[in-house]
Order: C-alpha cells, then sequence, then structure tokens
C-alpha cells in the first residue's frame, strides 16, 4: 500500500502559524514593560538589521549589515510594542553608547528565553512592498561576519569590586 502525499494546500497555514508565533513574542514584551523580567528570564531577539522599517544606528549597521542578536536583560529602556506595525522598539547601550533600536516584527529571525529554554525561529517576511528602510546614518559596510553574533551586555558593565 503506497502512502498518497496530501494536497498542497490553497490556504497560506505555514504563513499563518508563523505570524502567531511571532505576536508570542510581542506577548512577552508586553509583560516585561507591564511587569519586568522574572526571576532569570531573559530574552536574545535576533533581526535582520537590512529589513525595511529596521532602524539601528549606523555603528551598528556597518557592524553587523545583516543581522544582529540583541540580550535583554538588566539594562535596557524605552521598550515599546506597537501592534499596529507591528514590532517593538527598545533603548539599549552598545560599547556605552546608547542607541533607539526600531524592529518590526517581519524582520525577527529568532527569539530565545535560555531561562526556560524557550525558542522560536522565524524566517524574515519579505517587504509587502519594496520600501527602502529608514537609515539612522549612513555607514561603510565591512564584511559581513560568517555568523550572526550575540551582543552582550556583560562585556560592557562595570565591575563592582
Amino acid at each position: 500500500m503506497t502512502e498518497e502525499a496530501p494536497p498542497e494546500s490553497q490556504l497560506p497555514y505555514e504563513t499563518w502559524t508563523e505570524n502567531a508565533l511571532r505576536v508570542v513574542v510581542l506577548d512577552a514584551l508586553e509583560y516585561v514593560i507591564r511587569e519586568g523580567l522574572p526571576g532569570e528570564h531573559h530574552f536574545y531577539l535576533s533581526f535582520r538589521t537590512d529589513h525595511p522599517g529596521v532602524s539601528v544606528p549606523g555603528h551598528l549597521k556597518a557592524r553587523y549589515p545583516t543581522e544582529i542578536t540583541i540580550v535583554l536583560q538588566h539594562r535596557f529602556w524605552d521598550l515599546k510594542v506597537d501592534r499596529a506595525v507591528p514590532g517593538f522598539s527598545v533603548g539599549l547601550s552598545f560599547g556605552g553608547v546608547p542607541a533607539q533600536l526600531v524592529v518590526p516584527l517581519s524582520a525577527l529571525t529568532a527569539f530565545h528565553d535560555p531561562h526556560v529554554r524557550f525558542g522560536l525561529r522565524f524566517e524574515p517576511e519579505p517587504p509587502a512592498e519594496a520600501v527602502p528602510a529608514p537609515e539612522a546614518e549612513p555607514a561603510a559596510s565591512p564584511e559581513p561576519p560568517s555568523q550572526p553574533q550575540v551582543v552582550s551586555l556583560d562585556a560592557f558593565r562595570r565591575k563592582r569590586d
């Protein structure tokens, strides 16, 4: 007895499922806005820096021309969720230099909470229209890293004696 492959769906179930899982990220961020990060929870958020609608300072865009991973743990500010766009914005410090990041949900490639080993991976959504992304400041593009890099804020913290 041979098994037949199921017919190809004319409904985009995979896209709907991925979009619903992206909303989980917004729910987590909204929880943090209301309640703060509980216990040892912290988030790694990876996103495409070259995706339309992403706004990062030029020095970060130069260092991470295609993808960056940020950590929301101890020091971040002005975390906001915008369900209309949808996406989020957050203030972080990179090498002691404050930066405001704006990230449409469609640019997200991964979400991970290592405290509970929960993670999601996403394919960045193609833009609906070819709309150029606003540039925070022009920057030269160095060689892209061979793999996405995690930006850890621990390296920038002052050590307490």
